[in-house]
């Protein structure tokens, strides 16, 4: 493997992990107790989130594609604009920044998780959950707020921006689709967002966490999965 590639693989992992430190960063100063940013709300998370995906696309975007999630690396190889040869790459690098930046959200947060009992409160703060818990529906919302990420981001290929501009875009689609669709699953929209994070929960050594919730950790995989191969179909269609 040539030291371009090499580069863009170190790029996914860096922008991911610095995606979930600041993503989950806001999961946590919401949800953990005697947090300054405690109980502060959905639009507070919504915002960190929008953001988070901002700085990490800056940070990883000089170096590679930042594509950042799975379901993106798929869709850009489905419609020809990736390399197939590099896909699973890059999910090893994406999911592995996922943990890595799980654990650090973990550490800045260090005392705040022994005070904190809800057990809930803690598993969202790394990974997704729905809030009525019914499979198929939660599978459908994750399909449907993946191919609104997928298709926005492929659209954006068709507009010329000002330089520097592209990572703010995308921040407002992240913002959108969490303020408009993240109410019923916390919107995933992206495998290693959440597997990597929900892993970390599983190992880490938090004596209040309770249960991992694998029961439902293939939703958030498989539903933005799809989300994103129909978005790749839809753009290919169109263009």
């Amino acid at each position: 493997m040539d030291t371009s590639n090499m580069t863009q693989i170190f790029s996914e992992f860096l922008g991911t992990m610095i995606l979930i430190l600041l993503g989950d960063g806001v999961c946590a100063g919401v949800n953990l107790k005697k947090s300054k940013s405690a109980a502060s709300g959905w639009i507070v998370i919504a915002f960190g989130w929008a953001m988070a995906v901002t700085i990490a696309v800056y940070v990883a975007g000089y170096m590679g594609p930042a594509h950042l999630n799975p379901a993106v690396t798929i869709a850009m190889a489905m419609t020809g604009s990736f390399e197939w040869s590099l896909v699973v790459p890059f999910i090893l690098a994406q999911v592995l920044g996922a943990i890595v930046g799980a654990v650090l959200v973990w550490l800045a947060y260090l005392p705040h998780w022994q005070v904190t009992e809800d057990q809930g409160a803690i598993l969202g703060t790394f990974a997704t959950g729905p809030a009525i818990r019914n499979y198929p529906a939660n599978m459908v919302t994750e399909v449907i707020g993946t191919f609104v990420l997928v298709l926005g981001l492929l659209s954006f290929s068709q507009h010329s921006f000002t330089d520097g501009l592209n990572p703010l875009v995308v921040g407002a689609l992240i913002l959108s689709i969490g303020l408009s669709l993240g109410g019923p699953t916390g919107y995933a929209i992206n495998p290693a967002r959440d597997f990597g994070p929900r892993l970390a929960h599983q190992i880490l050594p938090i004596s209040t966490k309770g249960d991992s919730d694998w029961s439902y950790s293939w939703v958030p995989i498989v539903g933005p999965v799809i989300g994103a191969l129909v978005a790749s179909g839809v753009y290919m269609l169109m263009v």
